[in-house]
């Protein structure tokens, strides 16, 4: 890898005015958005209560500041303009961030933050983890945005105090906390059955000291097959989403915070309803373990597909529960103690292709801090917590196995930390983290003895932040993080070869070390931040097989680098029209790339508008995604089930365009339509996402482009 390349070309683009700010992001200058603080003040509401809680003050007054890293804000307005209705869609647009589609039968989706790989980000729920290791692939598509005030990225190994997890970074999803008392109502319809809905009640007190939110949402989308061969290039999916949240102010000096949410959630994927199969349970119940000996007319994945629909059957169903609570109290002006519990119960039952699989993935994080400003200069951050998260797994398939191996595994992480937050002076900020963790991380089953990952270590943690002047600031920021492998999904949806059962050849924890710098331009119109990251990860975790196609759990010998480069400009043109680019390219090297299934993107430019004239508010965007070498991230395969038509191994440059307008006829009612893919942009009019490896053994990701066509949508929102 030529880091000094990645650096110069870093330093190039930071001194031509690279942006902080585009229209769909907020890292501004004094918006060091804390992962787990309150809104003071709802930006929506113009004659609403001021609630200022024992924690809102806190946060006014830095005493709960724990990071000075740059993030990157996904605004209430930016979720509104992408029609974000799910998290996959509110992140879409973020520098550094990529929601890679890596399954063309099911859908799973995976966050991928500074070149990393998906299990290396970790999603936090106003700022606790209550994300599971099942949950981060699924997750995305059934993470509801109804009653989400903003979504927080940070990037970097250590990016939060209680998620050294996070290699590659932490997306901490913050809830809204109301002010006043009413209900919002959004529906929307669009093609391809897109449907989306959501009931939110607010609730606010005349003091202020009782709030609380409830919120309903379903959405769904239809399956899509653009080539017409009876299989879809993308599932159905349904969900339903319940979350309640409520805020106490039992004294002027504390706050307890509450909060729940379930969530039903179905994808269907394969054979294409209503056409191949007639329904859900006609493709479940067809299932007979006799293999077709042609699935494809021909032999061909182009052509029709003539196989048993449970051949290409993937059907998942999750049902997910999610509590949490915290504690705040202020013990005096410069000291504070803060408790927090959550949980989360997440359980699948799913169907790959004849192997079925259910999964009971339980989650309990505690923790328990406290914040010290021992004077003018010095925060100090202490605290400890527990992270206990056990799956259960089972399977009828596999069950007559004898040589099957379960996945079950028990994981359990206790850690204390420390932080000192050191502001010598207006301009410079320094924070020092140090986090010493005790991490256990065993695979139950009476065929593996021992416990695999068996470590105490220690992860350090260093930001700053220098403000040269009023307009121009740096950022540094470097850290230590690790991750216990502990998922068979990682890199190649290592579920579907799972009939034989999983082999672990794990008995390191992943170490990484990550070194990020940003230059940030704030004026009066134009914004701008040019940044570079770099990320070494040892023992990297990648999923191989044996010759029997068992799917095997290991680690890389050597270590993976990866370099991140991104720039954001935003520009107000007048007071009605913002305009944005953002570019970003990503450099990874032979060992980095190995881990991967599906191909990730390299190079990416995103430009657009945001137009506010009067009542109207119309945002486009076109995202334009660079040429990838297919060979490099070990594709291979062919049409036809006989190996004589290879598959490209290049993946051609393309754009994809969304758009939105909205109409506010009145200050409570409004009306939207827009539009997903308006090119049409399609894979499959071009390569199939199907193949047949080598001895005619057929798989289903083959993906380096677009797998759903044009979305066009309309609907209505209104305020009460």
């Amino acid at each position: 890898m030529n880091c000094a390349k990645a650096f110069a070309l870093a330093l190039i683009l930071i001194l031509s005015g690279a942006p902080e700010l585009s229209a769909q992001t907020v890292a501004g200058e004094d918006d060091d958005t804390v992962f787990d603080e309150e809104e003071a003040i709802n930006e929506i509401a113009m004659d609403e209560i001021v609630v200022r809680s024992a924690r809102t003050r806190a946060v006014e007054s830095g005493m709960l500041a724990d990071t000075i890293q740059q993030t990157e804000v996904v605004t209430p307005g930016a979720l509104l303009s992408m029609q974000a209705v799910v998290l996959s869609d509110a992140l879409v647009l973020t520098p550094g961030v990529r929601v890679n589609n890596e399954c063309s039968m099911c859908g799973v989706k995976r966050v991928m933050l500074n070149g990393l790989g998906g299990q290396h980000s970790n999603i936090l729920i106003d700022g606790l983890q209550v994300h599971t290791m099942v949950s981060g692939f699924y997750g995305p598509d059934a993470f509801a945005m109804a009653g989400v005030q903003r979504i927080e990225v940070a990037r970097g190994a250590g990016a939060s105090l209680i998620a050294p997890e996070a290699i590659g970074g932490t997306i901490n999803v913050v809830t809204d906390v109301p002010n006043e008392t009413g209900a919002h109502v959004d529906l929307a319809a669009g093609e391809h059955a897109y449907e989306q809905g959501r009931l939110i009640g607010t609730f606010a007190n005349e003091r202020g000291s009782v709030r609380g939110l409830a919120a309903y949402q379903y959405d769904s989308r239809d399956q899509f097959d653009g080539d017409g061969n009876g299989v879809n290039e993308n599932p159905q999916v349904r969900n339903h989403n319940v979350n309640a949240s409520l805020a106490i102010d039992p004294t002027d000096m504390s706050t307890l915070s509450l909060r729940g949410a379930w969530t039903d959630s179905e994808i269907f994927g394969g054979p294409m309803l209503g056409d191949v199969v007639g329904s859900i349970g006609e493709a479940l119940a067809g299932f007979d373990n006799e293999p077709s000996d042609q699935l494809f007319a021909g032999d061909d994945v182009r052509n029709r597909w003539i196989g048993k629909p449970w051949e290409t059957t993937e059907w998942i169903a999750t049902e997910r529960l999610e509590l949490s609570a915290r504690y705040f109290h202020e013990l005096r002006e410069d000291l504070n103690v803060e408790g927090a519990v959550s949980l989360s119960e997440h359980e699948q039952d799913s169907f790959y292709e004849g192997f079925d699989y259910r999964a009971d993935n339980d989650l309990l994080f505690l923790d328990l801090r406290t914040h010290w400003a021992a004077n003018d200069a010095h925060l100090f951050t202490i605290g400890v917590d527990r992270r206990d998260e056990t799956l259960r797994s089972e399977s009828d398939a596999a069950a007559g196995s004898p040589d099957y191996i379960s996945d079950s595994f028990d994981y359990l992480t206790q850690g204390l930390y420390i932080q000192d937050t050191w502001t010598p002076n207006d301009r410079l900020e320094v924070a020092i983290a140090l986090r010493l963790d005790a991490i256990e991380a065993d695979f139950i089953d009476p065929a593996r003895p021992g416990v695999e990952i068996d470590e105490t270590l220690l992860s350090p943690r260093l930001d700053t932040r220098f403000r040269h002047d009023a307009r121009w600031t740096s950022r540094f920021s470097a850290g230590r993080g690790y991750r216990a492998p502990l998922s068979f999904f990682e890199t190649d949806h290592g579920i579907l070869d799972a009939g034989l059962g999983f082999i672990v050849d794990v008995d390191e924890l992943e170490r990484s070390l990550s070194l990020s710098y940003a230059l940030s331009y704030e004026g009066d119109r134009l914004t701008a931040t040019g940044s570079v990251a770099w990320t070494e990860v040892d023992n990297l975790a990648a999923l191989d097989e044996t010759a029997e196609g068992i799917p095997v759990l290991t680690q890389r010998d050597e270590k993976g680098e990866v370099v991140a480069v991104t720039l954001d400009v935003g520009y107000a043109l007048n007071d009605d029209l913002d305009v944005f680019l953002t570019a970003e390219t990503f450099d990874r090297d032979r060992v980095a790339r190995s881990i991967f299934g599906v191909a990730p993107v390299e190079d990416r430019v995103v430009t657009g508008i945001q137009w506010t004239p009067g009542r109207w508010d119309a945002f486009l965007s076109a995202a334009w995604l660079g040429e990838r070498d297919l060979a490099l991230y070990g594709y291979g395969g062919f049409n036809d089930a006989s190996a004589t038509l290879p598959k490209p191994q290049t993946a051609e440059a393309y754009i994809n365009l969304d758009a939105r307008v909205e109409y506010a006829i009145s200050d409570r009612f409004a009306v939207y339509a827009g539009g997903r893919n308006l090119t049409d942009e399609l894979q499959s009019d071009d390569e199939s996402p199907l193949f047949f490896d080598a001895d005619g053994g057929y798989d289903v990701a083959y993906i380096f482009g677009q797998l759903r066509g044009r979305e066009l949508y309309a609907g209505f929102r209104a305020d009460f």
